[in-house]
């Protein structure tokens, strides 16, 4: 396989041909094949996020290890990548040999504002929201990163007490009023740091 033959929805980050040849699963051919392949992978990761207790305790969570192993479980089944930050610049994202200091950064920040759980910068909501969009803005693998920053922000605003985000209960891989919505409250976090839309789609 040398080219990308699946149609990225709109903000994703094209595959290049080089990541594309990471794909294990032979028989997958369209976008659909890969779409349902790599949700039944996820289902899997977030029952095992679910089970790990570790997970749940916000140093083990805000640790690099912890953030490469949950994209990891997410996509081990579909990509020989998975869990390995890209090696190569994209259309979106920090430059690639800066990406690991930059996550260690986001996730000594995070410990940071959650150290005191009583008076936290924002609300928890807010707070792991702000964590998304930033890991969003890093983009530290070739692909997933939206649904790996999502899964990863659910699990922070659990550890700080407050249930899962409904993220416009929709599949945002796809194509839709949604995931216009979603992409735009993201936009206006980028352009202006205002994380009200961002955080009011994310419980929707």
């Amino acid at each position: 396989m040398t080219a990308n033959p699946f149609q990225e929805p709109e903000g994703a980050t094209p595959l290049s041909p080089e990541y594309v040849k990471g794909l294990m699963p032979t028989w997958v051919a369209t976008r659909a094949d890969l779409n349902a392949v790599e949700q039944e992978n996820i289902a899997r990761a977030i029952a095992w996020a679910s089970a790990n207790r570790g997970l749940s305790s916000l140093p083990s969570l805000m640790a690099e290890r912890s953030i490469k192993m949950l994209h990891a479980r997410m996509f081990a089944d579909v990509w020989k990548w998975a869990g390995r930050y890209r090696q190569h610049d994209t259309n979106m994202g920090t430059n690639w040999p800066y990406i690991s200091g930059q996550v260690r950064d986001l996730l000594e920040d995070v410990l940071v504002q959650v150290s005191d759980i009583e008076n936290l910068p924002w609300s928890a909501d807010e707070l792991a929201v702000r964590f998304h969009h930033r890991l969003v803005v890093i983009h530290p693998f070739p692909n997933g990163n939206g649904r790996h920053s999502r899964l990863a922000a659910d699990l922070l605003v659990q550890a700080l007490g407050m249930p899962a985000f409904a993220w416009g209960s929709e599949n945002l891989n796809r194509p839709g009023e949604a995931r216009r919505a979603y992409l735009d409250a993201l936009r206006t976090a980028d352009n202006s740091y205002d994380y009200r839309p961002l955080t009011e789609f994310a419980r929707s």
